[in-house]
């Protein structure tokens, strides 16, 4: 006889979860082109933490506070936005395939950094504070917007909407492509960009999105029951008293607003909505009160390792962490869509 799926969070899952995190954190955070030594590094933290002396020098320690350990939390950060939001739009759209960039998000900030190499060329891929950034993120909310107006004046439906994002992802990327054209020499900044990555991390970057997705994660963690609710259909939704409509026009908001802040620093690293919230699924299953925050956390772990694997696997170059992630999530996604078709 099987256990009965949970349907609130378990303490020995989020405990296992956190440790997870734990164990990647210190891994990246220990790890890196120059050794500073795990013990040297522990008594770094240490010192810190009690005003004792350090054990590295001044350039050493710069390089673990100014370098890696912003990567790291960045890196968390990107990965909790883009697994959480994966779930919530699975459970929105009730479709295992549905994807943090599924309403045009990618596309839009695709748009937006074209735009903004394009219209200045000479500046900093790593300068949050830069055009490409912010005009990433423009696009990326830009894409949404368009989608959900598209959408809702073609009829109700997660169908419709769906096919609205087809469709304004087809025109935005028409559009990227034409920009890119015009300007030649500017495509290798584009499509680095674009694989994603994460070095010129700095807790500059950290603190801009830092509230975006903190916000948004809250929203899509308090909202699992509501998400459970949609499972069982509109009508039924409503006979319980729920607003289908409202409660969607929310859960899609934030999901895109931390999707549009993370790949407003991190440019576009695919699979990790798709990957993570399946593989929790598959581990733990029970509802989305279980699934949206264990898939924050794990999403944290999985873009860390991903960014571990991506500077160091070639050290002292580095690979972009779309790279390593399509390695891991193409195959996982062949998977799904064999098992979905099954269903």
């Amino acid at each position: 006889m099987t256990a009965a799926a949970p349907t609130r969070l378990r303490f020995r899952h989020l405990a296992l979860t956190l440790l997870l995190l734990l164990a990647v954190v210190t891994a990246a955070v220990l790890l890196g082109a120059i050794d500073l030594g795990a013990g040297r590094v522990l008594g770094e933290v240490f010192a810190q933490l009690t005003g004792g002396v350090s054990p590295l020098s001044a350039r050493e320690a710069a390089i673990l506070w100014e370098l890696r350990v912003p990567r790291v939390v960045l890196a968390c950060l990107v990965g909790a936005a883009l697994a959480s939001s994966g779930a919530a739009f699975q459970g929105v759209f009730r479709n295992p395939l549905a994807d943090p960039y599924l309403l045009g998000a990618a596309a839009g900030a695709g748009l937006g950094a074209t735009l903004a190499v394009f219209a200045v060329p000479t500046f900093s891929t790593g300068d949050f504070f830069g055009p490409l950034p912010i005009a990433a993120f423009a696009g990326a909310v830009l894409g949404v917007g368009l989608t959900w107006a598209l959408g809702r004046s073609a009829g109700p439906g997660t169908a419709t909407l769906v096919l609205a994002g087809v469709a304004v992802a087809a025109f935005l990327t028409a559009v990227q492509t034409f920009v890119q054209t015009l300007d030649v020499d500017s495509l290798r900044t584009i499509y680095t960009w674009m694989l994603g990555g994460l070095g010129g991390a700095g807790w500059s970057q950290v603190l801009v999105v830092l509230p975006y997705i903190a916000l948004s994660s809250f929203v899509l963690c308090a909202s699992g029951r509501l998400l459970d609710v949609l499972g069982v259909g509109d009508e039924e939704a409503s006979a319980l008293g729920l607003h289908p409509r409202r409660v969607r026009l929310i859960i899609l908001g934030a999901a895109s607003l931390a999707t549009a802040a993370a790949v407003s620093v991190s440019g576009l690293i695919g699979f990790v909505g798709i990957v993570v919230p399946h593989v929790v699924r598959l581990l733990v299953a029970g509802s989305y009160r279980v699934l949206v925050p264990l898939s924050l956390l794990g999403g944290a772990a999985f873009v860390v390792l991903a960014d571990m694997v991506a500077r160091t696997v070639i050290a002292p170059g580095e690979l972009p962490i779309g790279v390593i992630t399509a390695f891991t999530g193409a195959p996982f996604f062949a998977v799904v869509l064999r098992r979905s078709r099954r269903v």
